[in-house]
């Protein structure tokens, strides 16, 4: 439902299911926003973007969680997470977030 959501807003998505699948990805295609769960089936969305940092990876990360304690905001934060989304998602606050990443990318110098 988000990949049509975001589709219909004009982004290009390419969605992957599993940890693995979202590290290979990153790999093989060129990636600006990772959105990510923090439970995944493999893993987490913690060590998914811990591992993209690790690479050095210059993606806007954005947690979409149903885990929205205090505490689970500041470890998504630690790990690497760039904003920590509450699930059900605010899909206008989400929307202005991709936006303004995606405004700042065509603004930067190449």
């Amino acid at each position: 439902m988000l990949t049509c959501l975001l589709n219909r807003w004009g982004f290009e998505v390419s969605a992957a299911e599993t940890l693995q699948s979202g590290l290979n990805r990153l790999e093989s295609e060129p990636i600006d926003v990772i959105l990510s769960d923090i439970a995944l089936p493999d893993g987490t969305g913690y060590a998914l973007i811990s591992e993209v940092r690790r690479r050095g990876k210059d993606v806007l990360a954005i947690a979409l969680s149903g885990y929205n304690y205090p505490s689970d905001v500041h470890v998504a934060k630690l790990t690497g997470f760039d904003h920590h989304l509450s699930k059900p998602c605010d899909c206008g606050q989400l929307r202005s977030l991709l936006e303004e990443s995606n405004s700042s990318e065509r603004s930067s110098p190449d």
